[in-house]
């Protein structure tokens, strides 16, 4: 396993070979670090799996450069998606369309449907170009970390959790932190009306601001057979207990806005001054914890507002942990 941080168009061409050949590559996006292997090659996703120790039937994210790439994984899109794509892509927002022969069940966890996103950050954007220009279709990538645990921001979280499971050939490229900090907007676009099935920083008000069209917030009983990555109960987990309420202990940690006080003997992880802020340091700040040590950590959620509603559904995850 390499780290490459220093881009050029030789390193990129590189990394494209590597996922052409089968191997791994795990790359920043604006949201969180994915681990990404040929959307087309069975045996690489399979590997991809392995590494992640994700189940085989949770699917998939395809990422590729561009909307004009949409119609080779999706069919039967529906007006308002188009729309969808044309505003928001690339940007942090992943669609959920009818897939077309393309999209496998190794991709898709044996459903008729497909995710797909199209992200922003230079560095993927510059990787799936180079990957599309060698034959690529498109690339894979889940969160570059163990399943159901706290996503990566930064290269060196990748290493930390999956060096001891990526093999010499597979890579990861340093793009530096990520700007989002949570994953992307889930958004159902296979029923009659948009349903968003995880929060992000695409927000239904942006949506209905910019575009006049109301997305459906929460799951109802359609949305409920569909699988898409990051709605299972509990998620995003570190391997401290994670509290939204109760009394804080000296030694536990604590994460809030700045205006609010650390209580008395505990740790201060973390202290965003706005959500945007607060987005972008909370994996980091979880993580941190278990570098510490911390057996508990106290967080107090941030208002429904903007990222504070992908914020507080990471949060209520993250307490689940069984």
């Amino acid at each position: 396993m390499a780290i490459i941080s220093n881009f050029t168009a030789s390193t990129l061409k590189d990394a494209g070979k590597s996922l052409i050949s089968g191997n791994l590559v795990a790359f920043p996006t604006e949201t969180v670090y994915g681990l990404g292997a040929d959307a087309a090659n069975k045996s690489a996703v399979a590997k991809l799996y392995q590494v992640k120790g994700r189940p085989a039937d949770h699917p998939l994210i395809v990422h590729i450069s561009s909307m004009a790439n949409l119609d080779k994984w999706a069919r039967d899109i529906p007006e308002y998606a188009i729309k969808l794509a044309r505003t928001f892509w690339p940007g942090p927002m992943t669609l959920i369309l009818p897939r077309t022969d393309l999209a496998k069940d190794f991709i898709t966890g044996g459903q008729d449907n497909v995710g797909l996103r199209v992200p922003s950050h230079t560095v993927a954007l510059a990787l799936l170009k180079e990957f599309e220009s060698q034959g690529g279709l498109g690339i894979v990538a889940p969160s570059a970390n163990r399943f159901g645990k706290v996503s990566p921001t930064a290269a060196d979280a990748v290493a930390e959790e999956l060096s001891v499971y990526l093999s010499p050939s597979d890579l990861i490229l340093d793009g530096g932190p990520c700007l989002v900090g949570v994953e992307s907007t889930i958004i159902n676009c296979t029923q009659d009306l948009p349903a968003i099935l995880r929060p992000g920083a695409v927000t239904a008000e942006m949506i209905y601001r910019r575009l006049g069209i109301a997305v459906q917030l929460g799951i109802d009983e359609g949305n409920l057979k569909i699988k898409a990555p990051g709605l299972l109960q509990s998620h995003y987990a570190p391997l401290a207990k994670v509290f939204l309420s109760g009394d804080t202990q000296p030694g536990d940690g604590f994460i809030a806005h700045s205006s609010i006080n650390t209580p008395a003997g505990a740790i201060r992880l973390a202290s965003p001054k706005d959500n945007d802020e607060y987005a972008q340091i909370l994996y980091e700040s979880l993580r941190l914890a278990d570098k510490k040590g911390l057996k508990r950590v106290f967080i107090i959620q941030p208002s429904n507002e903007g990222l504070g509603t992908a914020i507080n559904d990471r949060l209520i995850k993250a307490a689940e942990k069984i």
